[in-house]
């Protein structure tokens, strides 16, 4: 049995420079990965999905150049895309693999299980370490839906292995990867069918962005059924059949699973490490991300975290400083800020409208359509807004919600803000350029005066 001060069981973003870090500073460390190194950010999460939404909303913009008055006739070479997005995986990939070659760490290509709290079982060995993290992430929910299983079905873990795309192509699912990668797939000519049983797409967002996000979609051709359950599946010949709750029947090549994502728990967590899950499924954590068990911990999407690789990231940050002996750093210690990069985009930072008045929060809000902001006309991209959230009585704004170009840039502009304990009337008097997105940003503030 060999001894460490540290183990990392998952390569994912947190766990990572948390492994290289200790290992800098002489530390000893080993860390288990049963598939591919970087965890899903890098090989099926955002690094593929962003390099296939560069193509894709390439594609979406040049069929609406007509507008501006340049005709140009738009050819996808799906094949392309997808070895493209493939080699950025692998870059990334190979980026992670060096940065261990080049570490003291200890580095187990095996999937890991608990014997004990501080033993670990992979590959036919046992290693003890003192201090245990857990970054095993999550993987896409598969519902139990008759005829389901056993097809081949698409999740975000297999979706990039493809080397084209299907001609149809049904997308269970409304959230952040179902529209997203929905929407990528209509622009780069798949027929898409989106099917959720909410009442309206990405259902945890305010209204007016779902009003704007449906526009865009069904612009770009996509079918959304809302409030519709699927049934049951049955695949033959190449071709999917979803059966609907109303009777009505749904043929594709092709069927992307995205309802939601499930934690990796490794074996025995519970049993034999002590571990406790929360009702969820997710490890439990205090406000340190410290589990049940002394010196043991986890991060990123396993611990319950919102499910964001900076998210992750700076969950190293935090356990670095905990393990190292500084309590200061909190799980909730920090302004979390999100995107989604459909098109529109979507940032949300802090609080929400919908979120302050569920909660009874004392607020006041104000919304700025980009129709109002001069570059949105300027380069044809009106659609979408700005809304702040600010609390009346201290005048710190509360949060943000932007969709339109480039929200996922702009809405840093309000975090940082945020970060800095600044106030809406600091924004308000801020000069910004003339003429950019980001001058709507003071103009926005100015509706509070």
């Amino acid at each position: 049995m060999a001894d460490y001060d540290l183990a990392v069981i998952g390569t994912g973003q947190g766990g990572v420079p948390l492994a290289l870090d200790a290992a800098k500073h002489g530390k000893r460390v080993v860390v288990f990965e049963r598939g591919q190194l970087g965890g899903t950010c890098v090989n099926v999460g955002c690094t593929p999905s962003k390099a296939f939404l560069a193509s894709a909303h390439a594609a979406g913009r040049a069929r609406r150049t007509d507008e501006l008055g340049v005709h140009c006739e738009v050819t996808v070479d799906v094949p392309a895309v997808m070895r493209r997005v493939q080699s950025v995986v692998a870059d990334w990939n190979g980026g992670v693999e060096k940065h261990f070659a080049h570490s003291q760490a200890t580095l187990v290509r095996a999937e890991a299980s608990f014997d004990a709290p501080h033993v670990i079982r992979a590959d036919g060995k046992t290693y003890e370490a003192a201090t245990v993290v857990i970054d095993t992430g999550a993987t896409a929910t598969v519902p139990p839906i008759p005829g389901l299983a056993g097809t081949p079905y698409l999740t975000n873990a297999n979706f990039f292995t493809q080397t084209t795309l299907p001609p149809r192509m049904v997308v269970l699912g409304s959230g952040y990867i179902g529209l997203e990668l929905g929407q990528g797939a209509q622009r780069l000519g798949t027929q898409v069918t989106l099917v959720t049983p909410d009442h309206r797409i990405v259902a945890r967002e305010e209204t007016d962005v779902c009003h704007w996000l449906s526009q865009s979609v069904e612009r770009d051709g996509m079918r959304v059924m809302l409030e519709h359950k699927a049934t049951k599946v049955a695949y033959a010949d190449g071709i999917f059949t979803m059966t609907v709750d109303d009777g009505t029947t749904l043929q594709a090549e092709g069927l992307l699973v995205a309802i939601g994502r499930t934690p990796n728990i490794p074996e025995g967590t519970v049993e034999r490490a002590g571990i406790a899950l929360d009702k969820r499924g997710f490890i439990q954590c205090d406000e340190h991300l410290q589990t049940a068990v002394a010196e043991h911990y986890a991060l990123g999407d396993v611990a319950g975290q919102p499910q964001f690789t900076h998210v992750s990231w700076e969950d190293f940050r935090r356990l670095k400083a905990v393990i190292g002996g500084d309590r200061s750093r909190t799980r909730s210690d920090r302004v979390l800020a999100y995107a989604m990069y459909t098109e529109p985009q979507v940032g949300r930072v802090g609080v929400s409208q919908d979120e302050a008045e569920k909660n009874g929060t004392p607020h006041r809000t104000v919304t700025l359509p980009l129709s109002d902001v001069a570059r949105g006309i300027e380069w044809n991209l009106p659609e979408g807004f700005f809304r702040l959230v600010v609390d009346p009585a201290t005048d710190a704004i509360l949060g943000a919600t932007f969709v339109g170009y480039e929200a996922s840039e702009l809405i840093h502009v309000i975090l940082a803000h945020m970060e800095a304990k600044s106030t809406w009337r600091v924004l308000e008097r801020s000069v910004h350029v003339h003429p950019t997105f980001s001058e709507g940003l003071p103009s926005l503030a100015r509706l509070l005066l």
